[in-house]
């Protein structure tokens, strides 16, 4: 947390003191000030490329034949309630609820064989890349964490890693955390305490009731700082923890008030009640697709975003009804938004979770868990795009063509946010060195 304090606080000459300003720059994280975690990311050797990787994680498990895969011949009871649409890619069709990614099939990596799921309803797979069991010692952690570690911020002002997940009432949906990397890796989170820790909160507030005196404020702190540094030389990284508490880049970026209206608009308004238990956090909320493109526009290197819950044991239709529009328009406006901004080379889209849905519609209008086949989107990353991988039987039960495994994708984020996944490894607590997929594991060669 960024404060001024009141003189009490200070040096006897009325300056801020160094061992103040130091702890300006602690951020709690394992016991490291900010100052230190940034000197040990250096040492680290992190490489400073700006590549990024938004990851949508559809929570509960998306029903692959009512979006990706429809099978307009199969039986009413397989089939389905919703009709198939062309899309732009000839012989190709999608969900009559996704007209706006039908439109844009040429600018998408689909995915129709999506094997190795471990059938968990958790973000875990999706997250870590890895099953839950036989975990190291400290846990797998997030790829966020994994590019954290072995990256760094790209910009000194914004954390690599976001994680805009939301608070779910079935716990293992939530963010499975940092893992061995620990805390001083965790993805951000800006939201509760953390968003308020981003306020100047003790800057006299009786004086600072106008924007003006706030801005004032900060430069006065900033002479002071300028001062220290002539008098004791502070070193490079506690320069740049006084950057990432002093820039306004990360709060502009989470500013949604300071975006186009129009293109706020683009992506649709957020529904907290798009489905009836809404109130548990499966909300579709449409400004994290706008937040994360302005996220990695910042600098992020990471922002992974959770979308409502596509668990319909019943009610199948009517809340695919309701929520796969969405999730159409908020993709589809993701998509042209990188592109508006010339993003689409170096910003990877993926939207995926953790196992498909049956084939046979249940007695109560729903689909079940189906870990033999599911799906993702993918986007950008100035991958070859327009094409569609892998096919399923004439039910979608199972591929019959190209089965792609969920490490497969996950390697294929990491390469291209430029890891070598042959090479680069991080090492668990026990100084066992681990590499980011599993041996022998390599990116899709379909989207190289």
């Amino acid at each position: 947390m960024l404060i001024f304090n009141d003189p009490p606080c200070r040096g006897q000459s009325g300056r801020l003191s160094r061992r103040t300003f130091l702890q300006v720059g602690g951020l709690a994280a394992g016991g490291l000030t900010l100052p230190q975690l940034l000197a040990a990311e250096q040492a680290n050797g992190q490489k400073r490329s700006h590549k990024a990787v938004i990851m949508i994680y559809l929570t509960g498990g998306p029903p692959h034949q009512d979006m990706v895969d429809p099978k307009p011949a199969a039986p009413a009871d397989i089939r389905g309630e919703f009709a198939p649409i062309s899309t732009r890619l000839p012989g190709i069709q999608f969900s009559e609820h996704m007209p706006g990614l039908a439109q844009r099939a040429d600018r998408l990596a689909t995915i129709r064989t999506l094997v190795g799921s471990e059938g968990r309803h958790s973000s875990f797979q999706c997250v870590t890349g890895h099953r839950f069991a036989n975990q190291p010692a400290g846990g797998w952690p997030g790829y966020e964490s994994v590019i954290s570690k072995l990256q760094g911020p790209a910009h000194p002002a914004v954390p690599p890693a976001i994680n805009l997940f939301m608070k779910m009432a079935h716990l293992p949906y939530n963010h499975p955390g940092s893992g061995f990397l620990g805390a001083s890796h965790q993805a951000f989170q800006p939201g509760g305490d953390a968003r308020a820790n981003m306020t100047l909160n003790s800057v006299n507030l009786g004086r600072l009731d106008q924007r003006r005196e706030l801005l004032s404020g900060l430069d006065r702190f900033r002479r002071q700082v300028d001062v220290v540094h002539t008098k004791t030389g502070l070193d490079p990284f506690t320069e740049q923890a006084l950057n990432v508490l002093t820039s306004s880049r990360l709060a502009d970026a989470l500013d949604l008030e300071k975006e186009d209206p129009a293109i706020r608009n683009s992506y649709g308004t957020d529904d907290p009640k798009a489905l009836s238990y809404g109130h548990l956090g499966y909300q579709a909320i449409m400004s994290k697709f706008l937040l994360a493109r302005r996220l990695v526009q910042a600098g992020a290197r990471c922002v992974s975003v959770t979308f409502a819950d596509f668990d319909w044991h019943g009610g199948n239709f009517s809340n695919g009804r309701k929520v796969i529009p969405l999730f159409d328009r908020g993709l589809s406006a993701l998509i042209d938004d990188l592109e508006r901004h010339g993003l689409q080379e170096d910003v990877t889209v993926v939207a995926w979770g953790e196992f498909g849905r049956t084939p046979k519609i249940n007695k109560s209008a729903g689909r079940d868990h189906w870990n033999r086949n599911a799906f993702a989107i993918l986007a950008g990353g100035g991958m070859p795009t327009g094409q569609v991988i892998g096919t399923t039987n004439r039910y979608a039960e199972e591929p019959v063509q190209r089965p792609v495994h969920f490490q497969e994708v996950t390697a294929t984020l990491y390469r291209n946010l430029g890891l070598d996944v042959a090479k680069d490894n991080i090492t668990d607590p026990n100084g066992r060195p681990h590499l980011v997929v599993d041996s022998g594991v390599r990116p899709l060669p379909e989207l190289s």
